[in-house]
């Protein structure tokens, strides 16, 4: 499959070198850049989030990891404390024994006791000059370990902010996608009503019919107050007698009454 794709595009690129020429280059970078646009637009809106969102809780392993080289430097700088005081205390005994066989050398005794058991003043300066040699090397040593540990917590202290300023942004990251899609659900329903204005959906019909049924009653209710309008007016005189039939049909047709005619008879 990734071969044949090859092929394909090595024919593109032919083709376009053989109708365009030097230009050719550009052309099908401008080419590929619309299809680029087009195959990216295509895609829908909601299966983008889901991938932002999916992208978003890939960052857990990282975090996870970071959260734990933090506690395992913690830890390791917590043993590191605790050696660094106790060589301190360590010192401090060391410092006060080598200030003690000092002070006994310049009392000019030629012996020495300690623990019970007799020195010569050579064995005694032999063993201060001993203690010295490791007290310096220890205070050396003690002195390079407070630097390390000092190192190391500055670098603890910035990875803390490191995995801080990561969970910040993690949490900006997952509320931008949940107020995209908000904006998103908003222009769906901006697309749900204008498409509802025309379209003959089952929302436009039932649209109609309640437009319909608005009218109806509308109408109803004008009748019943054209009716309530209308009142009957009181007769103020009274009602004509009945006329006569054949003075009716005479005065129709303009004839005289039956006196008239017997007159003229």
């Amino acid at each position: 499959m990734v071969k044949k794709g090859l092929m394909v595009a090595a024919g593109v690129a032919l083709l376009f070198g053989l109708f365009f020429g030097r230009d050719s280059a550009s052309y099908l970078a401008t080419s590929w850049g619309r299809v680029h646009t087009a195959v990216k637009d295509s895609v829908p809106v909601q299966f983008e989030l889901e991938r932002a969102r999916q992208m978003i809780k890939d960052l857990d392993p990282e975090i996870r990891g970071n959260m734990h080289e933090i506690a395992v430097e913690e830890a390791a700088l917590e043993q590191m404390a605790r050696k660094v005081e106790n060589e301190r205390q360590a010192l401090t005994k060391s410092k006060a024994d080598i200030l003690r066989l000092k002070s006994d050398l310049q009392s000019d005794s030629g012996t020495f006791y300690y623990a019970g058991k007799r020195y010569t003043e050579v064995q005694v300066r032999t063993d201060l000059a001993n203690r010295f040699e490791r007290f310096k090397v220890s205070e050396a040593t003690v002195d390079k370990l407070g630097e390390i540990m000092n190192a190391r917590t500055s670098k603890l202290e910035a990875a803390r902010q490191k995995l801080t300023e990561m969970l910040a942004a993690k949490q900006r990251l997952e509320v931008e996608v949940e107020n995209l899609e908000a904006q998103m659900k908003m222009v769906e329903v901006a697309q749900a009503a204008s498409e509802f204005n025309f379209d003959d959906s089952q929302l436009s019909r039932t649209r109609k019919l309640l437009d319909d049924i608005r009218t109806r009653i509308e109408v109803a209710g004008k009748m019943v107050d054209a009716d309530k309008a209308i009142q009957p007016q009181i007769p103020l005189t009274e009602p004509a007698a009945d006329e006569d039939i054949t003075d009716a049909v005479s005065k129709y047709f303009g004839e005289g009454s039956e006196q008239d005619t017997l007159v003229r008879q």
